[in-house]
């Protein structure tokens, strides 16, 4: 049976909950206020009913406790996928762009509110208040998405503002079950982070980095998050001319160790992430792609740190995002996916919502061959509306529609690893290497085998690229 309860929060927020039940409803968001408005009051609970329905508000294929096997391993729906909201996308994007203002007039940011940080609940509220409508079990934020900044940068203000959300965000997340996929600092927004920001040449600047840093990882601890991640959007440079490329990567890298030091010092046990990016905002940034990441980390002996691939950054990059999950994979570096996508028609990062199914399934097979995610991977939609949709519906009908997607590409790539067709074509290829080791053989042994050959191969067996391009698309 459903029980009603009020909580209290510290914060001074009160919660009804709705135990049993899909809502545990509204907060208060204004301590002047008796309630939080509820913001998505005319959108149904998003529910599984199948492919012949003609609700919008329904996932079509994408079953959250449905069974999926693959080989000998089978998990629910919701736990191979691990779908996570991105905060600075649904709940803080505005619709602004390089060419124009805000567009969107979100409830959350137009309904009353005494100061910045009654701002700051609603959104919070409006973000959990999302989560259970949809039905996503997991979320991630930047620092300042949930929390201001202190006045003119006072730090002590800084710190109680997020101290006070992430406070609030706890009560939210014991009250709905949902939970911290993983958190993140913003190095990059602020003007004194226009020069870099583990890579500053600014002592002073390198320092608020590095508390900024604590600050995100003592509240993803709090939250119970599974990851941190570290965008470098900043930490990159314009000029050779007047950078020491040298320096600010040894710099970085010992943020990063500093980072993993701290963790351990608080006990948290969670996966740091990199995420690549080519460029944009840096006109030349760092961890351009998983192959410079990977060289990164392994220079710098970074063994707690793995990789977040986002996709459309793969495609800015030049290549597809298979084929960096792939490398990553191979690595035993893929950590954990931004599931979105870039238009092709342009050369930025649009962070578009993935809804294509033959890209969904190349992206499934790479995580399934994988064994699925580990500790602090998911999908996470860091995808944002197109700047011309401003309705609350279209944050849904964005979601609903990736979602079912990437179940769609989950269940394609389960049946062609299940039926093995593809694996099979993959494994004749390199059949002649069967029993043959490369192991301890030299340079001189390997040409006394050729010379043994006495003739030299005039051609080799067809790699058969459209066969195994026909193969796949039988299953999408």
């Amino acid at each position: 049976m459903a029980r009603l309860a009020i909580r209290s929060f510290a914060s001074g927020v009160a919660l009804l909950v709705l135990f049993g039940s899909a809502l545990f409803h509204v907060a208060s968001c204004d301590a002047s206020s008796s309630e939080c408005p509820d913001f998505f009051a005319d959108i149904p609970y998003v529910r599984f009913e199948g492919n012949q329905t003609s609700n919008l508000f329904a996932f079509r294929h994408y079953d959250a406790d449905e069974v999926v096997c693959v080989r000998d391993t089978c998990r629910k729906q919701r736990e191979w996928l691990r779908f996570s909201v991105a905060f600075w996308h649904t709940i803080r994007g505005e619709g602004r762009d390089p060419f124009g203002e805000p567009t969107k007039q979100w409830p959350w940011e137009t309904a009353p509110a005494s100061d910045k940080m009654e701002r700051a609940k609603l959104r919070m509220n409006a973000m959990f208040q999302f989560l259970d409508k949809l039905g996503v079990d997991w979320w991630c934020f930047h620092d300042r998405d949930i929390a201001p900044e202190g006045e003119g940068g006072d730090l002590k203000e800084t710190e109680r503002n997020l101290l006070a959300m992430v406070g609030l965000a706890k009560e939210l997340q014991q009250a709905s079950g949902k939970k911290l996929l993983w958190a993140t600092a913003n190095l990059f927004s602020s003007p004194r982070y226009m020069n870099g920001a583990g890579t500053s040449p600014d002592k002073a600047v390198f320092l608020s980095a590095a508390l900024q840093v604590k600050q995100a990882l003592d509240a993803g601890k709090e939250l119970g998050g599974e990851g941190y991640v570290f965008w470098g959007g900043r930490e990159g440079y314009a000029t050779l001319l007047n950078t020491d490329m040298g320096v600010e990567l040894d710099h970085l890298a010992a943020l990063f160790r500093a980072a993993s030091g701290y963790a351990d010092k608080i006990g948290w046990r969670g996966q740091f992430l990199i995420e690549p990016k080519p460029r944009e905002p840096s006109a030349n940034q760092y961890d351009y792609d998983v192959s410079a990441a990977a060289s990164f980390l392994r220079q710098h002996n970074l063994q707690r740190f793995k990789i977040n691939v986002e996709c459309n950054h793969a495609t800015l990059s030049g290549h597809s995002c298979a084929h960096e999950l792939e490398l990553a994979r191979t690595q035993d570096l893929l950590g954990s996916i931004d599931i979105n996508r870039g238009d092709p028609q342009s050369g930025w990062d649009t962070d578009e919502f993935l809804m294509d199914l033959p890209e969904a399934t190349r992206l499934m097979l790479v995580l399934l061959e994988q064994g699925g995610f580990e500790r602090g991977g998911g999908l996470n939609f860091d995808a944002k509306l197109r700047r011309e949709s401003t309705n609350v519906e279209d944050l849904f009908y964005a979601h609903i529609a990736s979602m079912d997607a990437m179940a769609r590409g989950l269940k394609a790539a389960a049946a062609i690893l299940n039926d093995g067709a593809l694996k099979d074509l993959k494994t004749r290829r390199y059949r002649s290497f069967e029993g043959y080791s490369l192991e301890g053989r030299s340079l001189a042994d390997l040409a006394a085998e050729a010379m043994a050959m006495e003739v030299a191969p005039s051609h080799t067996e067809s790699a058969s690229q459209e066969k195994a391009e026909l193969l796949f698309s039988t299953y999408v």
